[in-house]
């Protein structure tokens, strides 16, 4: 017998011996309805399996969209000297009507505007505050801009109020006619 033959044979008996006792390992064991082994069983030690590392991929999330912000001028009621609760703009300077405006058609214009500069908005007016929405609404002036109107009326700064707090337009009578304060009720004071 060669030595390759010899080699060879040894592999086969380790390899049949090898597979012997794994089937002996499987099948020698019984176990009965109360779980337990009537002969002791050979087990065999895993071997270990290679895993896979998984591959984590962050999952979308979802982030709110923030609402457009608003681009209507804010009106809202703020309490100046002994005039109590009176309308203001979004700087805080007190809001006039001139009352010689007829509906909400703006008659002031010109030096007039600039005496009396018109509350202009971008978008639909907002309130704030005792300010009433429904009494809000605006006018097309000549110019092409829009005017904040309140209960029907257009809403004007007055030029000599350089500060929030101030009401020097009140009862003065200018360009033709009185300039009065607005209550949230939308009636001049």
């Amino acid at each position: 017998m060669t030595a390759e033959n010899q080699t060879m044979k040894r592999h086969l008996v380790f390899f049949g011996a090898t597979a012997s006792l794994l089937i002996l390992a499987a099948c020698g064991s019984t176990t009965t309805g109360t779980g337990t082994s009537n002969s002791p069983t050979a087990t065999a030690a895993p071997s270990p399996t290679p895993t896979a590392t998984p591959v984590i991929t962050p999952t979308p999330t979802s982030t709110p969209v923030p609402p457009a912000p608003a681009t209507g001028t804010v009106v809202m009621p703020r309490t100046v000297g002994s005039l109590g609760n009176i309308l203001v703009g979004p700087n805080g300077k007190t809001l006039y009507y001139f009352l010689a405006d007829t509906g909400t058609a703006s008659t002031c214009s010109g030096s007039c505007a600039q005496n009396w500069p018109p509350l202009r908005t971008t978008g639909a007016p907002r309130a704030m505050g005792a300010v009433s929405q429904a009494l809000l609404g605006t006018t097309k002036r000549a110019d092409g801009t829009t005017q904040v109107t309140y209960h029907g009326h257009p809403l004007y700064y007055f030029i000599a109020d350089s500060a929030p707090g101030m009401a020097n337009g009140e009862g003065l009578n200018a360009f033709g006619a009185i300039w009065k304060v607005v209550n949230a009720a939308g009636m001049s004071r």
